[in-house]
């Protein structure tokens, strides 16, 4: 790869802006979307990136045609994109399959499984177009313990595992890797409100997580494909 730049989806949460810093502290451009402003805000005051280094957009991740757009102003700006972190998600529980409704299962599908489907599926001509790239998604350890409670979370994490094996498999030829991250519970702020008597010790960090993802989009995990990574540490 020439000039790296990497699209992250969902940037401007804890998980988002521990792995920005980590690339821009390398040198790379970033694409980043978000959805809540005051995330962007803090996002924007803590990397104190210019308009060389950085596009943030206010981007519907739930939205394959605003995916698409923003991709080609990403390819636009920088000439490139490189890289793609998926990290918009969503968890809803508390309601077993008999009680859970559609709109509580599209929900989860759109959050987890289709914003990650429709990133993919728009950063992917591009790729292909360099002859090389990286793709890294977020899964959950959900997918494969299946706790009850999150039907509808666990499937559409589930599906996240297979879009990743399924794009490992088809872009391989063009040099192109896919690997799928599997966190459990993330010590961020938001985790320790929703449960706060809880042992946070074992609880990995955002910046733990996004070594892993920064080491996934680089080129030393180049002979790594179609792999699903736990880490979730003891949690």
């Amino acid at each position: 790869m020439n000039r790296n730049v990497v699209v992250i989806t969902g940037g401007t949460g804890s998980l988002g802006t521990a792995l920005a810093k980590r690339l821009a502290a390398s040198g790379a451009a970033l694409a980043v979307t978000y959805l809540i402003p005051e995330e962007a805000e803090k996002f924007e005051a803590e990397l104190h990136l210019d308009e060389t280094r950085l596009l943030l957009k206010r981007v519907d991740s739930t939205s394959a045609s605003s995916l698409n757009e923003f991709m080609n102003q990403a390819v636009t700006r920088f000439g490139s994109v490189n890289g793609l972190a998926a990290l918009v998600g969503g968890w809803a529980g508390g309601r077993d399959i008999d009680e859970t409704d559609d709109v509580r299962l599209e929900r989860m599908l759109d959050l987890n499984l289709r914003s990650a489907f429709y990133a993919v599926r728009a950063i992917t001509p591009h790729l292909k177009a360099n002859g090389s790239g990286r793709i890294v998604l977020v899964g959950s350890r959900g997918a494969d313990d299946g706790p009850s409670g999150q039907a509808a979370f666990n499937i559409a994490k589930a599906g996240v595992g297979a879009l990743g094996r399924s794009a490992a498999s088809e872009l391989s030829d063009f040099g192109i890797t896919t690997n799928v991250v599997q966190p459990s519970v993330i010590d961020t702020p938001a985790t320790r409100r929703a449960v706060p008597f809880a042992d946070y010790v074992s609880w990995p960090t955002p910046d733990e997580i996004a070594a892993v993802i920064e080491f996934l989009l680089s080129d030393a995990s180049s002979v790594m494909s179609g792999a699903t990574l736990p880490v979730y540490g003891n949690t």
